[in-house]
């Protein structure tokens, strides 16, 4: 941790005390969010910004604020109903929300912009052929979805119509993991340097970089070293069939070149032959 008399990691040029390390006033505002992707591990993180000394974290772990119509039913919001989720986080520099469908929700950005314009956005996108596959057995456990998932995912049109006009919040196993269109609607409302977009495997593998990079994205001090963590994994009852998972991969080619064209990475990996259980 950065000592309270040494330059802060912000970049501001004060020092610690003086800047995030100051607890003289709390914060108004939340002033970032994890915002998806849903089974892209943003538990786990949430899990180690709980920890951290400045940051306040919510009472619960996902406050879904930004993706409840209600809340946004008249032109006077009340974030006051928001703002009762950190009461007990309060003292700390930065107050942070972790509710990863704010990507996916089509008037959250907006609505987040409207609320903080200089919120920061962190998401962590995974391979997005075993996030649907992960996302459907979250819902085949909880009892909310009977269709096999081949069925399941070649029958997702046609299914989230009924809940039209908005989006589906459990049958969206495909459309959830086309990041690129989720991440330029998020840009149209932010600049892209309030927005931090990492690989889940980065989280998974080297915890200890990827969360170097979130703490001096939010300008506060660094973890001390760390154990890689999976928090939430759910069993499987069988792995996702080849024929999925090339359906799958063929739904999913044209979009993983989009993400390595827009970061510069290499997600081969994604489309590649691999274990037959995720």
């Amino acid at each position: 941790m950065v000592g309270r008399n040494e330059p802060c990691p912000c970049g501001s040029g004060k020092r610690y005390k003086d800047c995030h390390g100051s607890l003289a006033r709390p914060p108004e505002k939340v002033a970032f969010v994890i915002a998806g992707t849903q089974k892209g591990g943003t538990t786990a993180l949430a899990s180690y910004l709980y920890e951290h000394p400045e940051i306040g974290m919510p009472t619960v772990k996902e406050v879904h604020f930004f993706d409840t119509e209600e809340h946004f039913a008249s032109s006077d919001v009340d974030y006051s109903r928001y703002h009762a989720y950190f009461k007990p986080a309060v003292k700390r520099r930065l107050l942070g929300d972790a509710t990863p469908i704010y990507m996916y929700w089509e008037p959250a950005p907006e609505r987040i912009r409207r609320y903080n314009p200089r919120m920061k956005l962190i998401m962590l996108l995974r391979n997005p052929v075993t996030r649907a596959y992960s996302h459907w057995n979250m819902e085949r456990e909880r009892q909310r979805d009977p269709l096999p998932f081949e069925q399941a995912i070649r029958t997702e049109a046609e299914r989230c119509r009924e809940a039209l006009p908005l989006q589906h919040r459990l049958y969206s196993y495909v459309d959830r993991g086309l990041y690129s269109e989720q991440i330029q609607r998020i840009w149209r409302h932010f600049p892209a340097g309030q927005t931090l977009v990492l690989k889940s495997e980065e989280l998974q593998r080297t915890p200890d970089a990827a969360l170097a990079r979130i703490t001096d994205f939010l300008g506060v001090a660094r973890f001390p070293p760390v154990q890689a963590r999976i928090v939430h994994a759910r069993p499987y009852q069988a792995p996702m069939s080849a024929e999925a998972r090339d359906y799958l991969r063929e739904v999913f080619a044209p979009e993983v070149r989009k993400l390595e064209q827009m970061f510069g990475w290499d997600c081969s990996d994604w489309l590649a032959g691999g274990p037959k259980a995720d």
